[in-house]
């Protein structure tokens, strides 16, 4: 376990704050968080892949390990060196957490008098989030757009929201489906932690670069040791995340998107990609902004109890759009049209912001390697060699 912080670190640095610390100081930060009674939620492997799962120290971490990605490829391998955090991303995504694939929305009792309704209750644990990407940061952002502004709000993802305390890790390498720098949401974690953490390791030192984001961030580095930073590691911190913007896998030409997509509705891509897609929905459920559901009651054998239960749906499954009469996307090109287009375009009507973080899952978890950037860019580079006729032209 790491030592306790020097009598001179106790106090908690500003927002903005930056010090200094230790590899062998991580196991300080599980131990100030489980004293604030947080769940700790990490990477780890399991499985041939770097998972999300309750860590109980800083010894599950994926020391050593890295990951390759490509389209419809995933791949792990040993590093050079022990990196805790020298993967790119893992398959699944904090949404998991905030926004659980399956929850229980109400209840009702038919065993007294007059059948009794509770809600589903809010969640009472607290979670802690270490290790999240800064695209995973902006991921949350927009789905505290949908979920927790408006008029219906979603209570349970308020409760887990409010109480998260997110430790955020800058990327120091790129993947081959990454393309956060295109939408501007990464690999620098700018805003939304209470703690963002650079990983520097080499032969000589493994040591971590830590800004203070929040009031809480900086009472969790007063129980830390550290040290100050000094201006050549910050500079080296901020190089090493700098050369990973400029080494992305992929890019996305943002500039005038929405009216590209919506100009081209019955572009015959759509019908190039619908040959390939499956309809499998692993996009959407890898997506760490995706947000369709869908709602079940169910009851027990007795009839008297029933609960409405919340669970994660797909807008590629046949049944999502399904009104009476039947299905008003009944083909594949219609779908995949649809989560596109909405992703890139009516996702900013709605939200003020794109859909899409650029954190490359939908990529490398599509079973026959269906890449979004690809799709958007044969659609932009047709209009460029036939460009559409200008209002009142001949």
């Amino acid at each position: 376990m790491g030592g306790t912080a020097s009598q001179g670190n106790r106090r908690a640095l500003g927002t903005g704050g930056r010090a200094l610390m230790e590899r062998a100081a991580l196991g300080s930060l599980f131990d100030a968080l489980r004293k604030r009674e947080y769940r700790v939620i990490g990477p780890t492997v399991r499985d041939g892949a770097v998972v999300y799962d309750e860590l109980d120290g800083p010894e599950a971490l994926p020391a050593g390990w890295g990951d390759e990605q490509a389209p419809g490829r995933y791949r792990l391998f040993r590093r050079e060196h022990d990196t805790l955090f020298g993967y790119t991303l893992s398959p699944q995504s904090w949404k998991r957490w905030l926004y659980p694939p399956v929850a229980t929305v109400c209840r009702v009792d038919r065993s007294g008098r007059a059948p009794a309704f509770t809600g589903g209750g809010a969640p009472r644990e607290k979670l802690a989030f270490l290790g999240v990407r800064a695209c995973e940061l902006q991921a949350i952002a927009v789905q505290d757009r949908i979920l927790l502004e408006g008029t219906w709000a979603d209570p349970q993802y308020a409760a887990r929201r409010q109480s998260a305390c997110l430790i955020a890790v800058n990327c120091t390498q790129s993947g081959g489906t990454c393309f956060c720098a295109s939408v501007q949401s990464g690999p620098a974690a700018t805003t939304g932690f209470d703690l963002a953490l650079t990983e520097l390791c080499d032969a000589q030192r493994h040591e971590f670069l830590i800004e203070v984001g929040t009031a809480r961030g900086g009472e969790l580095l007063a129980e830390l040791a550290h040290r100050p930073a000094d201006p050549e590691t910050v500079a080296r911190a901020t190089s090493a995340v700098a050369e990973t913007a400029a080494r992305m896998g992929r890019t996305l030409e943002v500039d005038g998107l929405k009216d590209l997509l919506y100009r081209h509705l019955d572009h015959p891509r759509w019908d190039q990609v619908a040959s390939r897609c499956l309809a499998c929905a692993n996009c959407t459920m890898v997506c760490p902004t995706c947000f369709c559901s869908t709602v079940e009651e169910v009851t027990d054998l007795t009839g008297t109890t029933a609960e409405r239960v919340r669970k994660w749906d797909s807008c590629f499954t046949m049944a999502f759009s399904y009104i009476h009469g039947g299905s008003i996307r009944s083909s594949t090109r219609a779908r995949y049209r649809q989560w596109l287009t909405h992703k890139l375009a009516t996702w900013v009507d709605q939200f003020g912001t794109l859909g899409c973080v650029g954190c490359g899952r939908c990529i490398s978890w599509c079973p026959v390697g269906i890449d979004v950037t690809e799709e958007v860019r044969e659609i932009r580079e047709s209009e460029r060699c036939d460009p559409p006729a200008t209002p009142g032209g001949s």
